[in-house]
């Protein structure tokens, strides 16, 4: 339904319940019979529970009233009655943009200060580095965990220099901004078991001895070699990782390779750009390579 039924549909709601709420007022107080004495009424409720007929004392009919006057005047001055703004066209969204804009006048230029510093000069500020850390807890340890050195199996070391798309400060700056997808496809209808046990075990391999003949080699050649390289250093351009560092994301065992290898691998960084400033993507790329 329309924006504008439902606003109007609550104005009717709160006008209707004031009107009741005036109305149980008069009735508690004026609408009903005056009573002398201490006259009760006859009927008993739980053998000794009897119902009195004086009205409640007048310091309730004033509080009562003194709140009904108070909402009136709050409906008159701000929004509360559907989608009538109010005298003092008053809302949170205009708040949050005056708050916005006084802060930007305020912190601006010196915001502007920090995104144009270099990367060591932000290193050497304590200050920054604490409020670096501090955007890095808000907005990327809920995957990469409060060390930064990933966490389930699922989501990457950032401590470390085995980034897929390259751990230089403005590869890491674009990995923030603009995000990054990376997709390995599964092999299983490539490989029978034993092939995928070799392979496994050969991509194993290329961490320690590099073999120059091993059984899993041929199949490593014909179907990882045109994102990993042969040697298997991997390609930051397609975010091919390197074979050869012994990082495993998700997971180092024979098992979890073989597992990667037959079914494949997906993993999505959302962008930034558009939650981040360039002050905070500036200070998390500092913050990210300060021992790297």
């Amino acid at each position: 339904m329309p924006i504008d039924f439902w606003a109007g549909w609550v104005a009717v709601l709160t006008i209707v319940s004031l009107i009741g709420f005036a109305w149980v007022i008069y009735g508690a107080y004026f609408g009903g019979k005056s009573v002398e004495g201490d006259e009760e009424s006859p009927t008993v409720w739980d053998e000794n529970l009897r119902e009195g007929a004086h009205p409640p004392p007048m310091w309730w009919f004033w509080a009562m009233l003194a709140s009904l006057v108070f909402t009136l005047i709050y409906l008159i001055l701000y929004p509360g009655l559907g989608s009538f703004s109010g005298a003092f066209k008053w809302s949170q969204g205009g708040e949050l943009e005056e708050r916005l804009v006084e802060h930007a006048s305020t912190f601006g230029s010196r915001r502007d200060e920090i995104a144009r510093m270099t990367i060591a000069s932000i290193r050497q500020d304590e200050l920054l580095m604490r409020a670096a850390q501090r955007v890095y807890d808000r907005q990327c340890a809920a995957c990469h965990g409060l060390d930064a050195q990933g966490q389930a199996d699922m989501f990457p070391n950032l401590r470390d220099d085995a980034w897929q798309w390259g751990s230089s400060p403005e590869a890491i700056e674009t990995s923030i901004r603009s995000g990054r997808h990376g997709i390995m496809v599964g092999w299983r209808s490539s490989l029978n078991r034993a092939e995928a046990s070799q392979l496994a075990q050969y991509t194993l391999a290329l961490a320690k001895s590099k073999p120059s003949v091993h059984p899993g080699k041929a199949k490593f050649e014909e179907l990882c070699a045109a994102c990993h390289t042969t040697a298997g250093t991997g390609s930051t351009a397609l975010g091919a990782p390197d074979l050869t560092n012994g990082v495993y994301t998700y997971g180092g065992g024979v098992l979890e390779i073989k597992e990667t290898i037959l079914y494949g691998r997906e993993g999505i960084m959302p962008a930034f750009g558009d939650v981040l400033d360039d002050m905070q993507i500036r200070l998390l790329v500092a913050w990210l390579t300060r021992d790297v």
